[in-house]
């Protein structure tokens, strides 16, 4: 069924490859195009799939993270692997797989001198942004077998002392001295740690400080050194040991630690690289990573894991996500992940540039129009005379060599996917995952023009859809809750067997919580959520996140949240404008003033409602699914005012305790007006 791969390993990646060659191929489009995925009994498989076997291994060797890395070494040697920039003002440094390779061989080493126990169940936890030097921690701790515990600060100070004291970690690694500093003053809250190794230069503070608590406070380099002298052989890990805990923070509730084993990792990054390959463009020795997203999250492991194993490089940003356009000026990567937030800003970035002349926007609408034809043909490139005289500025602020841009974690809106994907002249693949399935279990194939779907199943996995009776949604429907078996799926929670029981039913498929539906061409849409359900008053099931979604369609919304009880016999929301539209409406309106004083202005909130009116009958919503009331908020919901999860979801109990005045107050006012 695959589509031989014609490319050589020399692949030019200045020029990225022409779709159209691969598009046109009449093999392609009949088996990844017209018929995605394989139904049996019920149950979907990838067409990439020989003789109904899972992909769980990468090139017949390489089995673990461990082995993926020392194939790169094997292949790259004394090739640039992991970049970074010294200073703002210096340009990227590179070191080399064998540099990476003596330093991981020597803090291996130095760990297991410093006590711990080369084996699966030593837990080590990592406490950093992306950095080269997690990528060697990460190594330097599965070349002895032990397993990883990533840290995070937006998991917020009570979870992180949980994880601690659940992992049982006694070794910590920290970038900096805020983070020895902040775990020093909470030390009484989890006696197990004994040692923190600082990547940075220690201050003299937290040197103190921890002498104080007793707590061991080295130095990375000293460690390093201190293996370099004391060199200890490797105990390679095996397929099925832990590779990582990974905790999820959820949208309520404490974390729990979602187990990830080798296998895990590599049964995805094998599959994605075979379905890549199958569809003309795998990934290549050639091929430059930004490393923005965190590490801490399964999505990014995958994926740098696989950069690794092909011998290809990893550019680290500076750690300001506001200054990533910079580094990807500079670096000019030719993979770029990212998520649906960030493509968002970057579509109202373009729009906004357009729209401020007459001339630029006749322009470019006439360049968009004619590459809209080239991609419901599903050819995307990127060297049309709209791309050279149009588009180019567009493709250099992403540092124009980019050719596969992935997305994920949240839906995206077609609209903005099919703009992108013109104007960048790149595919940009959507996937569906999460955490316990190592992030990635359908993507959507190169070539296929139509968005609103993440695609056909990995190889990696088998996917099928379950009865949920209460929200009307049947198998035999092609419609249901979204369960995913195969070797990508983790091995349950850590110390959770009610929760792994919860996730995993007796035949190991993993129930996901998410609604999808198949598409006669056997691609999945991920329609609704199980787990974000609620009766109104009237017994009627409203799930809050499919009409989210059609609201955040809104030129005028930049988040949502709907809110509903069992108490009440209709909706409110919360909306947080867009303030890139948000002007251009109030100048219609006639309305002025700051974020705070539009906000609170009634011309603008009801503008913004009927917007909202409007859009929800054009999308089929209910009349219960419409908002009654909404309350405009000039603050976006972030991470860092505990509103969204670490991967921007939307943390429905915390929206519903900080806006419960604004909440009380609506239902209050619709009430009174329903009874006037």
């Amino acid at each position: 069924m695959a589509v031989p791969d014609n490319n050589n390993s020399k692949l030019t990646i200045e020029q990225p490859q022409s779709m159209s060659d691969v598009l046109t191929n009449s093999s392609l489009r009949k088996v990844f195009l017209k018929s995605q995925s394989e139904n049996t009994d019920g149950v979907r498989m990838s067409r990439m799939c020989t003789d109904n076997k899972l992909i769980s291994i990468y090139d017949d060797n390489i089995a673990t993270v461990y082995d993926a890395f020392q194939n790169g070494l094997k292949e790259s040697g004394d090739k640039p692997c992991l970049g970074y920039k010294p200073s703002p003002d210096k340009p990227y440094t590179w070191i080399t797989y064998r540099e990476v390779s003596q330093r991981v061989a020597h803090l291996g080493s130095g760990l297991v001198q410093l006590g711990l126990e080369p084996q699966n169940k030593t837990c080590v936890g990592v406490y950093s942004q992306n950095r080269p030097e997690y990528i060697i921690i990460d190594q330097a701790i599965i070349r002895h077998s032990m397993t990883g515990v990533p840290l995070y600060d937006t998991l917020g100070v009570d979870a992180c002392n949980f994880i601690i004291n659940q992992a049982e970690l006694t070794t910590i690694f920290c970038d900096n001295n805020d983070k020895v500093s902040s775990l020093l003053d909470r030390r009484k809250q989890f006696p197990c740690l004994k040692t923190i190794i600082i990547i940075d230069q220690m201050n003299e503070k937290n040197r103190n400080k921890a002498a104080e608590e007793g707590v061991r406070l080295l130095q990375l380099e000293d460690v390093e050194n201190l293996g370099k002298e004391n060199p200890v052989a490797p105990t390679p890990p095996k397929p099925n040991d832990l590779y990582m805990i990974c905790y999820t923070s959820g949208t309520t509730g404490t974390p729990k630690g979602a187990m990830l084993s080798h296998r895990n990792i590599i049964a995805v990054f094998a599959a994605a690289q075979e379905f890549l390959k199958n569809c003309g463009s795998k990934i290549y020795q050639d091929d430059v990573l930004i490393s923005y997203l965190p590490l801490a999250h399964s999505y990014e492991r995958v994926i740098e894991a696989l950069i690794l194993a092909v011998g290809a490089r990893i550019g680290f940003f500076q750690g300001d996500i506001k200054k990533l356009m910079d580094d990807l000026k500079e670096l000019q990567p030719t993979l770029f992940p990212t998520v649906p937030r960030l493509l968002n800003r970057f579509y109202d970035k373009v729009l906004t540039g357009v729209n401020s002349s007459k001339v630029k926007k006749f322009l470019f609408n006439m360049a968009l129009k004619s590459k809209t034809k080239d991609l419901k043909r599903g050819i995307i490139r990127n060297d049309t005379i709209w791309d050279k005289f149009i588009f180019r500025s567009v493709q250099q602020a992403l540092g124009g060599r980019v050719r596969i841009i992935t997305t994920g974690s949240a839906p995206i809106s077609s609209t903005v996917l099919s703009f992108l994907r013109c104007i960048v002249g790149c595919p940009i693949l959507e996937g569906y995952g999460q955490t316990e399935n190592a992030a990635v279990s359908t993507l959507t194939v190169l070539g296929d023009p139509e968005p609103g779907h993440v695609g056909p199943p990995l190889p990696c996995n088998m996917v099928k859809l379950c009865d949920v009776p209460e929200m009307n949604y049947f198998a035999r429907d092609n419609k249901g809750e979204i369960c995913i078996k195969g070797p990508n799926v983790f091995l349950g929670y850590l110390k959770d067997e009610e929760k792994t029981r919860e996730a995993l039913d007796e035949e190991d498929w993993l129930h996901t919580g998410d609604i999808g539906a198949w598409t006669p061409n056997g691609t999945l849409k991920v329609i609704d959520r199980k787990k974000n359900i609620f009766k109104l008053s009237q017994g009627e099931y409203i799930a809050p996140e499919k009409i989210e979604n059609i609201f955040a369609q809104s030129p005028y919304v930049a988040q949502v949240y709907v809110h509903g009880d069992s108490l009440q016999a209709f909706l409110v929301g919360i909306i947080v404008p867009d303030a890139e539209t948000l002007p251009n409406l109030c100048t219609k309106l006639g309305v002025s003033g700051s974020p705070k004083e539009l906000a609170q202005s009634p011309a603008v909130k009801d503008a913004i409602l009927k917007d909202l009116i409007e859009l929800g009958k054009q999308q089929g919503l209910s009349s219960l699914e419409m908002v009654k009331d909404i309350y405009l908020h000039p603050d976006l919901f972030s991470v860092e005012n505990g509103l969204l999860t670490p991967t921007f979801k939307t943390k429905r109990q915390d929206v519903q305790k900080f806006f419960a005045k604004e909440i009380e107050s609506m239902y209050d006012r619709a009430t009174e007006n329903i009874r006037s």
